[in-house]
C-alpha cells in the first residue's frame, strides 16, 4: 500500500486515448463521467467541463451543462505543459517516506528490543539456562505481590517453590525429563519416582516484593542410591547471598510405594551431571527428637489437603508441608520474629484422604519467654490421626530487623 502510494506520485496514470487525436477532445468513456458532448455543424466535438464547483448565475446554481461554453471558447488553448506542472504530487511523496520510515523504526524497535530496566537485561522471560560447563542451573525469579506476606516480604513457601521450579527446569533444560513428575526417561520406564527424604534451609535475608532473585542449583551424588540437589539464592542486583538449601533425594516405585535403588541405567543419565562439591548446607548433627502431645506446647488438628495440595504423584507436595508446620507455631513468634533456619526429615507420604495433626515446642517449655530473648528455636512434627509420622522438622528464628542477617555462626548451638 505504501508503495502504490509512493509510485502513483512520481509516476500519473495514463489517461483514456482521445478521440480524433485533437487537442482538447472527450475521452472515448465521457459520458460515464458525467459529461455530455455537443456537436458543430462541421462535426468537430469541442466541450469544456468544468472542474470546479457548480458556480451560480443570478442566484441560480448552474450544473456542468451550463458550464459549457460556446464554440469561441473551444478552441482556447490549453495551458502550455511545462516541467512544473509535470513535477510529481509533493505532500503524497512526503506522507508516503513518512510511512515507510515510520513502518521500519517500529519493525526494528520490534528486532531490536532491550528492557529499559537493567534488571531484566538477563533471563527477561524466566526460563532459565545452563551455565559453569553444563553442570549449573541458574533461572531468575521477579517476587510478585501475592508471593509476600504480612511482613511485606517473600514468604519461606515463595522460596521452596522457587527451588522446586528450578530443579524440575534444570532436569528439563538436560533432556532429562520423562513423563513423570521429575522423572527421567529410564525412570518412567521402570515407574519410578524421586522423592525427598532430608531438606537443609537457610535463610539470610528474605527478598521484597519487586526484588528480582537469581537461584542457582546443581546435583551431586548421595551413597549409592541417592541425589543431592543444592541451591543458592542471591539478590540479582547486589549478588548478595539470601538462602542456601541443601536436600536428598532417593527413588520410590510408584506402584509399590517403596524406596528403590539406583538402577545403573539411571546412572547412566544423571552420573554426567554431578558435580564433585561438599553440600552447600551441613546438617546439624543433633538427632531430631521425638515429639508427642505430652511434651507438645501446640497442637493443631483436622489438617486435610485441598485437591490443589496434590502433584502429578498424587500425593502432597513437600512444600505444603512446611505450611502445615507453620499452622502450629506460636502467633508471638511468629509476629516478633523471622524463620531463619529450617531442617526437615521427610518419614511418609501424606495422600488427597489423610487427615494430619501439627505439634510444636518451644525450646525452654514455652513461648511468651522467649520473644524477648533473640534467637528461638522449634521441634516440630506432622503426623497421621493415627499417629503415624510424616516429617519430622526443626526451626530457627531470629527476631525481626536485626542489626546482623543472621549467619549460621549466630545461631546458637544447643547441646543434644
Amino acid at each position: 500500500m505504501v508503495a502504490t502510494a509512493a509510485t502513483s506520485a512520481f509516476f500519473q496514470v495514463a489517461s483514456p486515448p482521445l478521440e480524433s487525436g485533437k487537442l482538447g477532445a472527450v475521452p472515448t468513456n465521457a459520458n460515464t463521467l458525467g459529461i455530455k458532448t455537443k456537436s458543430s455543424g462541421t462535426g468537430r466535438l469541442k466541450v469544456k467541463a468544468n472542474a470546479q464547483a457548480p458556480s451560480k448565475v443570478k442566484g441560480t446554481r448552474v450544473g456542468v451543462m451550463e458550464g459549457l461554453k460556446n464554440d469561441d471558447d473551444a478552441h482556447a488553448s490549453p495551458s502550455p505543459r511545462t516541467f512544473i506542472n509535470q513535477l510529481p504530487d509533493w505532500s503524497m511523496l512526503l506522507a508516503a517516506i513518512t510511512t515507510i520510515f515510520l513502518a521500519a523504526e517500529k519493525q526494528w524497535m520490534m528486532l531490536d528490543w532491550k528492557p529499559r530496566r537493567h534488571d531484566m537485561l538477563v533471563d527477561p522471560f524466566g526460563l532459565g539456562k545452563i551455565v559453569q560447563d553444563g553442570l549449573v542451573f541458574s533461572q531468575n525469579f521477579s517476587i510478585r505481590s501475592y508471593e509476600i506476606g504480612a511482613d511485606r516480604t517473600a514468604s519461606i513457601e515463595t522460596m521452596m517453590n522457587h527451588l522446586q521450579e528450578t530443579a524440575l527446569n534444570h532436569a528439563k533444560s538436560a533432556g532429562l525429563l520423562g513423563d513423570g513428575f521429575g522423572s527421567t526417561p529410564e525412570m518412567c520406564k521402570k515407574n519410578l519416582i524421586w522423592v525427598v527424604t532430608k531438606m537443609n534451609v537457610l535463610v539470610d535475608r528474605y527478598p521484597t516484593w519487586g526484588d528480582m532473585v537469581q537461584v542457582d542449583t546443581w546435583v551431586a551424588a548421595s551413597g549409592k542410591n541417592g541425589m543431592r540437589r543444592d541451591w543458592l539464592v542471591r539478590d540479582y542486583q547486589t549478588g548478595d547471598i539470601l538462602t542456601r538449601a541443601s536436600s536428598v533425594w532417593v527413588m520410590m516405585n510408584k506402584e509399590t510405594r517403596r524406596i528403590s535403588k539406583l538402577p545403573p541405567e539411571v546412572r547412566g543419565e544423571i552420573g554426567s551431571y554431578f558435580v564433585d562439591s561438599p553440600p552447600l548446607v551441613d546438617e546439624d548433627g543433633r538427632k531430631l527428637s521425638k515429639l508427642e502431645e505430652s511434651t507438645a506446647d501446640y497442637i493443631r488438628t483436622g489438617l486435610t489437603p485441598r485437591w490443589n495440595d496434590l502433584d502429578i504423584n498424587q500425593h502432597v507436595n513437600n512444600v505444603k508441608y512446611i505450611g502445615w508446620i507453620l499452622e502450629s507455631a506460636p502467633l508471638p513468634i511468629l509476629e516478633s520474629h523471622e524463620l531463619s533456619s529450617l531442617t526437615l526429615e521427610y518419614r511418609r507420604e501424606c495422600k488427597r484422604d489423610s487427615v494430619v495433626q501439627s505439634l510444636t515446642a518451644v525450646s525452654g517449655g514455652g513461648g511468651g519467654g522467649l520473644v524477648d530473648s533473640g534467637y528461638v528455636e522449634c521441634q516440630h512434627l506432622l503426623r497421621l490421626e493415627g499417629g503415624v509420622e510424616i516429617v519430622k522438622a526443626r526451626t530457627k528464628w531470629k527476631p525481626k530487623y536485626a542489626n546482623t542477617m543472621g549467619s549460621l555462626s549466630q545461631l546458637p548451638v544447643e547441646s543434644a
